[in-house]
């Protein structure tokens, strides 16, 4: 990537950070959204909510929230490409001077900016809660990277279908699919206690594998045992999120260079 690239991204993204400086009310509800559901489920449901093997339930909630939440983003992603269709934005920047890249690596720079943020205002929750890592800081600093190693992925995922759908009122189709992916996995329930058939489902979602991986290296419960996947979490963490970016980004940028041809 050079020089003239990185500039222009950079000016995509800072383009992104002014609509937030503009528009404060619609990134605090983008941020509360995931401490509510945090909240909800600890306090509300959590105390008829039970860890095989033991533990506390907040140390195994915690960490599937910050998975979840990397997924949620996905509708964000989606909703700000298809605005920018319908508008005309897009169309605009790509009659411009500039590198052809710079609106896709500028919103995929922004998104990870925001899920950053995100992340650290959810571990600051959590701990205001009670919740504990107990590894190392490597440990945790791998648990974060992995939980934005999922979100690079998903935001490529939401780049590709934004701009598939064409029209903001698409978005709503895809968060009626994206509300299952979230739980059918283990971010809130072992899937240990589910039937057979949909444990195996569970166990295999690419969130139940971040999830599972960052509660082994916070040292909470429900990190590993009782399958393959579970007991290999870590490997599939760092590998669902290296497909779905294999697949999505090409065709994300391909559906770019297409536009308005």
């Amino acid at each position: 990537m050079t020089t003239a690239t990185l500039i222009d991204s950079w000016t995509m993204t800072r383009r992104g950070l002014a609509h937030w400086a503009r528009q404060p009310v619609q990134v605090a509800v983008q941020l509360v959204f995931p401490v509510m559901m945090l909240l909800m489920f600890a306090y509300f449901l959590g105390g008829g909510m039970t860890v095989p093997g033991g533990g506390d339930y907040k140390e195994y909630l915690v960490p599937g929230t910050f998975a979840l939440t990397m997924v949620f983003g996905l509708e964000g992603t989606m909703l700000a490409i298809t605005q920018d269709l319908n508008k005309g934005v897009i169309d605009r920047f790509r009659s411009m001077p500039m590198a052809r890249s710079a609106v896709l690596v500028g919103r995929s720079m922004l998104d990870m900016l925001q899920s950053a943020f995100g992340l650290l205002v959810l571990v600051g929750v959590g701990l205001a809660m009670g919740w504990r890592w107990h590894g190392g800081l490597g440990d945790g600093l791998l648990a974060l990277g992995l939980l934005l190693w999922l979100r690079f992925a998903m935001l490529w995922l939401g780049i590709f279908l934004g701009m598939a759908a064409g029209r903001p009122e698409m978005v709503q189709a895809v968060q009626i699919l994206v509300w299952p992916l979230g739980f059918l996995s283990n971010v809130f329930a072992s899937p240990e206690t589910m039937p057979d058939w949909l444990g195996a489902l569970a166990v295999w979602n690419p969130m139940s594998a971040t999830a599972t991986a960052i509660r082994e290296l916070f040292g909470g419960p429900g990190g590993g045992g009782g399958s393959w996947a579970a007991d290999h979490a870590q490997l599939l963490a760092t590998c669902w999120p290296l497909a779905l970016i294999a697949v999505f980004l090409p065709l994300a940028v391909r559906r770019y260079g297409r536009l308005s041809r």
